[in-house]
């Protein structure tokens, strides 16, 4: 069987992925390992057998892919997060980079560590292969023949073997945190539902107008007074005729109004509307009917709600919308997205015009514009491979990883550019990023798995095990708690800040359950991978 797996790498790959996700599917107290099982099942076949093989090739794809569909789907929120949150953000990180370099060397003294394997243990915990290859490069620069050959492979032992630590450390420093700081992720994910992008739990309600204060007020200056997430749907006047209301409708005494929005919301403009009753609005099935419309029609999606000006158009009012999992409130300024279920309250004349207009075919909302993908992987490519001088003739490239996530952020942010659109449909988003992830795992763990075992054999290789561990943990440790205390940054976005591989983000978005991590993760990523080449160098220099 081995000799099979030897003859086809991607036997192998496909053999490691498939046991991988089963193994990361196990719960155990609710909870599992996930996609990022994947890397450790590799592992275990890299170790089994030094010959197994996966092609290169694969693992810049599955980084392409990866980093590309977390830019797209990140882009918008990342530039929110700048706007709000960019000099403490930034600050943060790289402080918290500059502390991993001083504790990578502190280290070297206390294990009394050549430079080579520092700068190596560094790049293996921090899982940063561009900061070894910078460090490989000045070495070649100044060093010749046998003493470059022998730094080397001195760094490259030691990434080897602390590069899986780097991924394990960060995982369990999340799960130690959590225990210390008695970290409540719902709780957290209600107070940042207004700052990232969070799952809503919506609900809605029927409320009787009897506050004298908000009668002839148009609901437009209600929802301003308390500047309220919600929507309004159907409204009974004290005829008992049901309409759909619009931002200029005005309230009567005795109205009864449904309201969609967050419980919190909701609770507080009963509290000024009147009372909430105890059934909601009934309407005229012959003439209403309540439908959900799939976003395919190319030239709405990018666009926001308001921009489609539907309400001159219609009679039809949007209360939610349905991303992926996630309901959303339809606020005005939603962007819209392919594959999204818009849920209308209309009159039985406009649905059939409103489904042609918005598109409504399932098929079509999922395919993926391969003209979009791949100008735009091609542009992130073309990026990487640009190289950059900074002062003291460190030279970097952002290669497969910083290229792609920065262009695939600014596309994200852009939505469409004329009459291409680069934002991909949530389904296919996913699709592209798991298939990413899975063959980066699968890559790193067949690859890691020798040199994994054959250096634990050697006292050396204990020596890089606990000094690459020690990093590893010391790093998250230190970040998390300065995050929280010092910075006040949300726990869920410093999980995305330390996650300097893509299986911690995985594994950090599964703990959390939301997306939050992601904004931490592509607001980091940029910056980390910069700061990490140049500080591997100083590192190298300072030792030397």
């Amino acid at each position: 069987m081995q000799e099979l797996l030897i003859e086809s790498p991607l036997l192998l790959l496909f053999c490691v992925a498939a046991i991988g996700y089963m193994v990361g599917s196990i719960s155990y107290k609710g909870n599992s390992l996930g996609v990022s099982a994947v890397l450790f099942v590799g592992l275990f076949f890299g170790a089994m057998n030094q010959n197994f093989k996966a092609p290169d090739v694969l693992f810049e794809l599955g980084l392409v892919f990866f980093v590309y569909s977390i830019g797209l789907s990140s882009g918008a929120a990342f530039f929110k997060s700048i706007r709000k949150n960019g000099m403490r953000d930034i600050s943060f990180v790289i402080i918290m980079l500059t502390s991993s370099a001083i504790f990578a060397v502190g280290l070297a003294y206390l294990f009394t560590l050549g430079a080579a394997s520092t700068v190596g243990i560094y790049a293996g915990s921090t899982t940063n292969t561009p900061a070894l290859a910078g460090v490989i490069d000045l070495i070649n620069q100044n060093f010749k023949g046998t003493d470059a050959s022998v730094l080397n492979e001195q760094a490259v032992v030691a990434y080897s073997f602390t590069y899986p630590m780097g991924v394990l450390g960060g995982m369990i420093a999340i799960v130690l945190m959590e225990k210390i700081f008695r970290i409540d992720y719902k709780k957290e994910k209600k107070q940042l539902r207004n700052k990232y992008p969070t799952e809503e739990d919506i609900t809605s309600v029927t409320i009787r107008v009897t506050n004298p204060e908000v009668v002839g007020k148009k609901l437009r200056e209600i929802n301003q007074h308390g500047d309220w997430s919600v929507i309004f749907g159907r409204v009974m006047n004290t005829n008992f005729d049901v309409s759909l209301p619009s931002w200029d409708m005005k309230l009567k005494m005795g109205y009864q109004i449904m309201v969609i929005g967050t419980e919190e919301d909701i609770e507080a403009i009963t509290e000024y509307l009147g009372q909430k009753m105890e059934f909601n609005i009934s309407y005229d099935r012959k003439e209403y009917e309540v439908r959900r419309i799939f976003v395919s029609n190319p030239s709405l999606v990018g666009r926001s709600i308001s921009s489609l000006n539907l309400a001159e158009k219609y009679d039809a009012v949007i209360t939610r919308i349905r991303r992926g999992d996630t309901d959303m409130l339809a606020k005005p300024s939603t962007v819209l997205e392919a594959g999204d279920r818009i849920r209308f309250v209309a009159k039985r004349r406009d649905l059939q015009d409103l489904s042609e207009y918005i598109g409504d075919s399932y098929y079509q909302s999922s395919k993926v514009n391969l003209f979009s993908v791949g100008l735009g992987i091609a542009m992130g490519l073309l990026l990487g491979m640009i190289e950059f001088t900074l002062p003291g003739n460190i030279t970097f490239k952002l290669g497969f990883a910083g290229g792609p996530l920065i262009v695939g952020l600014l596309l994200g942010a852009l939505y469409r550019t004329g009459p291409i659109v680069w934002i991909l449909p949530y389904s296919a988003n996913v699709t592209l990023r798991q298939m990413g992830l899975i063959l980066l795992l699968a890559v790193i763990g067949i690859r890691s798995g020798s040199s994994f075992i054959s250096s634990f054999n050697f006292e050396v290789g204990l020596i890089l095990f606990v000094a690459g561990t020690l990093l590893s943990l010391a790093t998250a440790v230190f970040a998390i708690t300065m995050g929280l205390k010092l910075f006040k940054i949300p726990f869920s976005v410093l999980t995305g800040f330390i996650s300097n591989q893509p299986a911690i983000l995985d594994f950090a978005m599964e703990r959390s359950g939301n997306r939050i991590p992601m904004i931490g993760y592509t607001l980091v990523f940029p910056i980390a991978l910069v700061l990490k080449i140049v500080y591997a160098q100083l590192i190298f220099l300072f030792l030397s």
